[in-house]
């Protein structure tokens, strides 16, 4: 059977095939960024309107836009509803993106490490990746400044708030920073904003986007972490020059975004229930956040390194003796434990072997050091003897 060229770059998603192992009775899963379910919000459906189950705009629900648009122009994006777009989550933003901008060798950059369903998704399309370190501030600038100044990517893929999988939020000077070398060489700035609601310590930052005064821009969100993942919902709101062609990409994809997840996310944004049900999300995930670390510091600390994130749903944990961690997942799994091995972050997985990422919304401090302690036995036992 004869298929596309592409389908010889299609690869697997790691995390879609640990979220399935880890459905089995008593697995303690720290893969997958699942949002607590004890915290997911009791929705009503029965003030929806009949019409919700008609063919909708390919643009989403008007409402639904003018809210998204005035939420963002609050953290400082200039826009207006008519550059927004309701997407299929905010990964159908990454496959839009991909179709608009990669042909076979095209140069995207990115942190490394990134979030691996973004690397999946541009290496379909035959993006070559070029890779900048990330820094505890954000991505490295003197090596960001190399990648512009010898290459020309036809975008810059990156994500400033609670980083996927590092966790790192980048500081106010590495943003304006960054925002200034994309000016500086006109690259296209796709901002993925999916954990910024996720705060713990306090702390604002304006988004990239909102600090380009040259370059274009796409910038994406989603309700998945904070209200209902089922739903599918989520957003791009893109630079006037670039929202004509997103917008026929998404009516070729799939004509529009569910239109009764996009009435349900309609009730929720911007209401006084909405900032109740985010203020005792933070207060939720802060409390395992803590537990995590406690239980890290007890049955980690000679094992890796780590930074307490201020936001999101991670910890990226670097072993202190590095070892391939994808090796280590069938061993994990035999012992009921679930994690994400750090290797499918980096554009190469084979140079930077050693690394974690572990989430803290899903299972309970109860379980928490079990887990962790089970964890920390099966990469003991990986260990060279004299490292052990």
């Amino acid at each position: 059977m004869a298929f596309s060229e592409r389908v010889d770059r299609l690869k697997s998603s790691l995390i879609r095939e640990i979220l399935a192992a880890a459905q089995q009775p008593g697995m303690m899963s720290f893969a997958g960024g699942l949002p607590a379910e004890g915290m997911l919000p009791q929705v009503d459906w029965a003030p929806m309107p009949a019409s919700m189950g008609q063919y909708g705009m390919s643009e989403g629900e008007p409402a639904l836009r003018e809210a998204i648009a005035a939420e963002a122009r609050a953290r400082g994006i200039a826009c207006d509803a008519g550059q927004v777009l309701i997407v299929s989550g905010s990964q159908q933003t990454l496959d839009l993106a991909a179709k608009l901008f990669i042909d076979r060798g095209t140069e995207v950059l990115v942190e490394s490490p990134t979030y691996l369903a973004a690397l999946q998704s541009f290496q379909l399309f035959g993006a070559d990746c070029l890779a900048v370190p990330q820094t505890a501030e954000g991505p490295d600038l003197e090596a960001l400044h190399e990648r512009l100044l010898n290459h020309k990517p036809a975008f810059a893929y990156l994500i400033p708030t609670f980083q996927n999988p590092s966790g790192v939020r980048y500081s106010e000077a590495r943003r304006s920073a960054v925002a200034e070398l994309l000016d500086e060489f006109q690259v296209t700035l796709i901002e993925d904003e999916p954990y910024r609601e996720l705060v713990f310590d306090g702390g604002e930052a304006t988004p990239l986007v909102a600090r380009l005064q040259r370059a274009s821009w796409i910038h994406t969100g989603t309700v998945s972490k904070t209200l209902l993942p089922g739903l599918r919902v989520g957003y791009l709101i893109a630079s006037p020059d670039l929202f004509p062609h997103l917008l026929r990409l998404k009516q070729a994809a799939d004509l529009h975004t569910n239109r009764v997840g996009q009435w349900q996310a309609l009730q929720w944004l911007g209401s006084e229930r909405y900032r109740e049900h985010l203020a005792a999300l933070r207060a939720f995930y802060r409390e395992r956040r803590d537990a995590m670390q406690l239980a890290l510091t007890e049955h980690f600390a000679d094992l890796a390194d780590w930074e307490v994130p201020q936001g999101g749903l991670f910890f990226w944990l670097a072993l202190k003796r590095p070892v391939d961690t994808r090796a280590l997942l069938p061993r994990a799994l035999e012992r009921q434990v679930a994690f994400m091995p750090g290797e499918p972050f980096f554009v190469e997985p084979e140079r930077n072997p050693g690394y974690l990422r572990l989430n803290f919304s899903h299972v309970p401090p109860e379980r928490l050091g079990e887990g962790l302690r089970r964890l920390a036995e099966v990469i003991r036992e990986a260990l060279p003897a004299e490292a052990a």
